[in-house]
């Protein structure tokens, strides 16, 4: 599945790891010892919280285009 979502990616200092969050999709968010494996692994969370949303009958959002300022 091809998912068009912003991920916010950081380190944490707290959680000594890193942090991939999507802010469009409430709560959406895993982490990793390694940058590559928060991305991994939040893709696997994306997926998880559209079939969710889906199963419960909830609305998906559409992904937002990035705000351009010139």
């Amino acid at each position: 599945m091809m998912f068009r979502y912003e991920i916010i990616l950081y380190w944490s200092e707290l959680d000594q790891a890193f942090i991939a969050e999507v802010p469009e999709l409430s709560g959406c968010a895993a982490d990793g010892n390694s940058y590559q494996e928060a991305l991994h692994n939040v893709e696997l969370v994306v997926q998880e919280w559209i079939e969710t949303a889906k199963d419960l009958g909830r609305s998906v959002p559409e992904s937002r285009p990035r705000l351009m300022y010139v």
